[in-house]
């Protein structure tokens, strides 16, 4: 069964084992809150991207692709609202330096500090401190000071790396992706030709100069979001609203993620733009307890409204039936993937006894399993095993990404192939070469079939 008391520092030396994810920089220190996927890390991000990318836009008819640029004008942060307000309260420690969230300390201490105002923010660290009740998390020095905004966003600039950094060729790595998607609202508009609603779906990187990232993947400074936005008419949003919160819920569901460890989120205090607010929450065995994944958020018409003033274009929409005319509000899924990556290790990952032995295995969704099929010779010294194996690999990963392994015991060989999420294994043994079958065993409940060389492609199209 699952072991809900694993911890994050166990996720994490799991994935640098099993090459899924490494720290950015290793060999040279590190840089904090940066990760690189190795190759079935890489593997697992793609199968759910693509997964996203299916359901999002390969099997609607009113959503659209997109992949816009990371960086892009200055102007546009200025006028979503970034440049002025995208930070979070930030404190340090006079002793030691350390940076801390300070709203993360309230509500440490049962105090919902989300959004707060810095001075109902300072005025309740004041009476904590008075008690002195808040400590270095890393000297436990009691001296910190007040809290002062900080800003997420990251600076660049286009110039020479040698010219001083001034307003004339700033630019800041994008915080979120789907900026991007309203600047190319109008370009889209004119070339699909969309009618209300639609969509506009991307997936790409964002950056965000966080204070504290210390959550493995989960919290990093560079990842991936997918994001989609949705084009309606006012009137239409209730609607579309509850449509689009019961997709992205079904959509885990199907890829294996457990209805009990799933949750939605009010976000009692909304943005100054948002009508309504809720995030899809997994409960994380690693990071005890449930945390956001995913938003769907009502954001009017506002993101719309203040690029058009500030960059003089209309974005005006004329229904053809009724000649209305008005700017389309927004309905906003955006889920980030480097979390979900996490989520689903942490929901797969199961410690099992058997024959008195520990068996760790990625009880991963089929469809998201890094490799899908690995082929065994029995023995590597027989040169017939390993050819019959050689051939049924080069036939079999033209369909699927497989592996081909000669390397240890057969038991040690499954033990590794378990461990990675890989749904079946296909061993070649001497039976194989009187009557051409091999075994197929499934990882779950390693039970095994003989299967002949010749059916295994139609075999793996119905189990795969």
């Amino acid at each position: 069964m699952n072991n809900k008391n694993n911890s994050l520092e166990k996720m994490a030396s799991f994935c640098k084992r099993r090459g899924f994810a490494f720290p950015s920089s290793e060999i040279y220190g590190g840089l904090a809150a940066i990760y690189d996927y190795g190759h079935y890390g890489t593997l697992l991000k793609n199968n759910i991207r693509d997964a996203w990318w299916k359901h999002m836009v390969q099997l609607r008819e009113d959503v659209y692709g997109l992949d816009s640029a990371i960086f892009m004008h200055p102007e546009t942060w200025v006028a979503s609202g970034h440049v002025e307000g995208f930070d979070d309260p930030r404190v340090d420690c006079q002793k030691c330096h350390q940076r801390m969230r300070a709203d993360h300390i309230l509500e440490s201490f049962g105090i919902k500090a989300d959004k707060a105002p810095l001075d109902f923010i300072n005025k309740e660290l004041e009476k904590l401190k008075k008690k002195k009740k808040i400590k270095c998390v890393n000297c436990g020095s009691t001296e910190i000071t007040p809290a002062k905004q900080f800003s997420l966003m990251i600076k660049s600039n286009l110039g020479s790396p040698t010219d001083e950094l001034s307003e004339e060729n700033v630019v800041y790595l994008r915080p979120e992706t789907c900026g991007g998607i309203y600047l190319e609202y109008k370009n889209m508009l004119d070339t699909v030709h969309p009618k209300l609603p639609f969509g506009i779906a991307q997936i790409g990187k964002a950056f965000r100069n966080e204070i504290v990232a210390r959550q493995f993947i989960f919290r990093t400074r560079e990842f991936e979001q997918m994001e989609m936005q949705y084009f309606l008419h006012p009137k239409e949003m209730k609607k579309n609203y509850e449509m689009w919160k019961d997709i992205r819920f079904k959509w885990y569901l199907n890829y294996g993620i457990p209805k009990n460890r799933l949750r939605w989120h009010k976000h009692e205090v909304l943005s100054h733009y948002a009508s309504m607010a809720y995030d899809i929450e997994f409960e994380f065995s690693s990071l005890q307890g449930f945390k956001e994944i995913e938003g769907v958020h009502a954001r009017g018409d506002w993101d719309l409204s203040q690029h058009g003033k500030y960059s003089g274009v209309d974005f005006t929409y004329t229904d053809e039936k009724t000649g209305e005319k008005f700017i389309p509000h927004i309905m906003e899924t955006s889920a980030g993937l480097n979390r979900l990556f996490l989520m689903f290790i942490d929901s797969a990952y199961t410690e099992e006894n058997v024959g008195g032995e520990k068996r760790v295995v990625l009880k991963l969704h089929k469809k998201l399993s890094p490799i899908k099929i690995a082929i065994f010779p029995l023995l590597r010294k027989k040169k017939e095993l390993v050819n019959v194996g050689q051939k049924i690999h080069e036939e079999i990963r033209k369909k699927w990404m497989c592996e081909f392994d000669t390397t240890g015991s057969i038991g040690k060989r499954y033990r590794r192939q378990d461990e990675i999420g890989t749904p079946y294994c296909i061993t070649v043994d001497f039976q194989t070469l009187d009557d051409n079958s091999v075994t197929v065993r499934e990882r779950d409940t390693m039970k095994q079939e003989r299967v002949k060389i010749e059916n295994l492609e139609d075999y793996f199209l119905k189990k795969l």
